[in-house]
Formats: structure tokens, C-alpha cells, sequence
């Protein structure tokens, strides 16, 4: 071994220290150095429910538009000798538009690290690992922001993020904390399906997963016993509860994305837990290019780092959003949504 001036060795020179501080073990005839399993314990949060499973359509432009019928003609009864025509009951179709959003993720991968990694022969898949998880963690991005986005106008942006479906969708039902919640939201579905205007199917009900073992509890109380069914479109699938309701046997979704409770705007010291009633074939996600996230690889930069960019370009929308009578030149305001309902649980 090579000494230096005051008996220092040639490690302690160079900065790379003594062996014993890097050994677990030394004695006779052993050094014992770290070692760690190739595999990293990762149960990071990924994906929602809801992200999952809602429609995807390629958005028309920016923004993108749709028509959505309000009324049709209606016939009315008249004199059987004495019929006359009632001017002002045309068939009334609305332009609607939802402006699109970006979301972007870079990774920046220093080519020494790269290098010194992949010699030593552990974790080598840390490239690809960090790639996929930026894809997922871009998209767990998405499915947070398409429950609670804090924009609040689909044509005339008010910040960076959607307009989430807690906003977009401003028909609300209160269950408070003395009241039943299954009679509660079963109570919420009939009534959006007794609208005389629009026929309206609601096929799902998403809930904060806390308010899914509440209802548990309850029905465990009442000692009913729930029907479960499997939610598909989901990765590795998905058991749910599920009650009997005025739109048939719908789904109790837990979906981690909708939010925690939050503390109680009517009753003090209670919390506020959302359930949202949808009728899902009405809820989409308008994509510019691919529904998915895509990555672009920028080469080399001046410090020999490797540059990944991800971009998506997308925003979503719940459909069903109208009054029955609005006239063909009517603003968007005062539009009430007919086909979801946001309910607050109070517990």
C-alpha cells in the first residue's frame, strides 16, 4: 500500500476513506461488505378508480366541442276541431366546449450514476423502474385533478389544473349524521331518474374509501348482508359492494382519488365525506394525439445528462349538464347537472 507524507495511505488521499467504514464485518479470513436485495419494496400510491375506467375520445380542437340536446318537440293536446300550431317548441341543441390541459414530468439521468450502477450489476432496471413510475405518477396526477382540479370554468381557464368533477358537477344531496346513508343515496338516485326531461341512468356510485366502511358498518348494524360485484377495467380487478336502487343494483366504488374527509361546513365536529352518484357513459376524458401519457427522450445534454420529458395533453368532462328549457341563445351559467349528484355525508 502506498503511504503518503505523515503516514496517510493513498485512500485517505484520494478521499475514498478506510475500508472499515464501508464493511460490515472485518476479522481473520473475513470482509463482510453490504449487499441488498434487487428488488425495492415500492407500494406507492399509483393509479384511481375512476381515471381507470372513464371514457376516452380524442378532443375535436382546443377547446374541445360537443352539442348536447335540451328539449325536443313535445306535442300537446289540442281541439280536435279547433288544432292550432304552438310557435317557440323547436328542438333546442346546445354547443358545449371543454379547454384542454398539460401535464408534464422530466427525469434527468446523470451519465456517471447511470454508469456506476449498471457496473456494479445491482439495480439495473432503475432506468426503466423510474421511467414507468413517472408515466403512473403523471397519470395519478391526472385521476386526482379529474375528481378535485381547482379550475373552475371548462371554456375560460381559471387555473392550470381541470375542472374537477366535485365542481363540474353542482347538483348536491346532504345526508346528515343522525340519517340512514344507504336510504340517503338511494333516496338521491330516484330522484335523478324521476326527471321528466331527460332520461337519465345513473351506473355507478364512487365514495371516499372511509365512507365505503361506514356504510358497512351500518348495513352490519341493520344486519343486512350487501351483494358484491366485480369492477372491471381496473388493474387486477375489483370487488365491490354494491345496493339495491331505483337504477338497479349499482356499484359502491371506493376511490382514494375523491379526497379525505374534511371537517364539517354544518355540523361541529362531524366530517364531510363525498359520495358522487354518475351515470359514467356521460363522463369523459377529450385527448390530444394518445390517452396516454407520451415520453420524449431529449439526448445528451451539456453535462452528459439524459433528459426524459412526459407530456400529456387531455382534460375531462361530465356530460349532462343543462336546463330542459333553455333557449337556443342562452349563456352557459346558471346550467344545473342532471345526471350526477355530489352528496355530503356528514359523520
Amino acid at each position: 500500500m502506498l503511504l503518503m507524507g505523515g503516514g496517510q495511505t493513498a485512500y485517505g488521499a484520494f478521499g475514498f476513506g478506510d475500508l472499515a467504514a464501508a464493511a460490515d464485518f472485518l476479522g481473520p479470513g473475513a470482509i463482510e461488505t453490504p449487499r441488498f436485495e434487487s428488488e425495492i419494496v415500492d407500494i406507492v400510491r399509483r393509479r384511481g378508480v375512476l381515471g381507470q375506467r372513464v371514457r376516452s375520445t380524442p378532443a375535436t380542437g382546443q377547446p374541445s366541442r360537443y352539442f348536447e340536446q335540451t328539449r325536443i318537440v313535445a306535442g300537446a293536446f289540442q281541439d280536435p276541431r279547433n288544432m292550432t300550431f304552438a310557435p317557440g317548441n323547436d328542438p333546442t341543441r346546445r354547443e358545449r366546449a371543454v379547454t384542454l390541459k398539460a401535464l408534464y414530468a422530466t427525469l434527468n439521468f446523470g451519465i456517471f450514476d447511470v454508469e456506476v450502477t449498471r457496473q456494479q450489476g445491482q439495480f439495473s432496471m432503475l432506468v426503466a423502474k423510474d421511467i414507468r413510475d413517472a408515466i403512473e405518477g403523471t397519470m395519478r396526477t391526472s385521476d386526482k385533478g379529474l375528481w378535485r382540479g381547482t379550475d373552475t370554468d371548462l371554456v375560460t381557464p381559471t387555473t392550470l389544473e381541470y375542472v374537477g368533477f366535485l365542481t363540474q358537477i353542482n347538483r348536491t344531496a346532504s345526508i346528515s349524521s343522525s340519517a340512514s346513508i344507504i336510504d340517503g343515496v338511494t333516496a338521491e338516485v330516484a330522484s335523478l331518474m324521476s326527471s321528466e326531461d331527460f332520461d337519465v341512468r345513473p351506473t355507478a356510485i364512487y365514495l371516499t374509501p372511509v365512507l365505503s366502511d361506514l356504510i358497512n358498518q351500518e348495513e352490519r348494524l341493520n344486519h343486512r348482508q350487501m351483494p358484491t360485484t366485480v369492477i372491471n377495467n381496473v388493474t387486477g380487478g375489483l370487488v365491490v359492494n354494491a345496493i339495491a336502487t331505483a337504477a338497479g343494483v349499482l356499484p359502491l366504488i371506493p376511490d382514494w382519488a375523491i379526497g379525505p374527509g374534511v371537517a364539517s361546513a354544518t355540523e361541529s365536529g362531524k366530517k364531510d365525506y363525498k359520495a358522487v352518484i354518475l351515470s359514467e357513459s356521460l363522463c369523459e376524458r377529450h385527448y390530444l394525439t394518445t390517452p396516454e401519457p407520451r415520453v420524449f427522450v431529449l439526448g445528451l445534454e451539456g453535462n452528459l445528462a439524459t433528459r426524459y420529458v412526459i407530456v400529456m395533453f387531455d382534460s375531462v368532462v361530465a356530460k349532462g349538464k343543462a336546463n330542459a328549457s333553455q333557449a337556443q341563445n342562452v349563456v352557459e351559467s346558471g346550467l344545473t347537472s342532471y345526471a350526477h349528484t355530489v352528496v355530503t355525508v356528514i359523520r
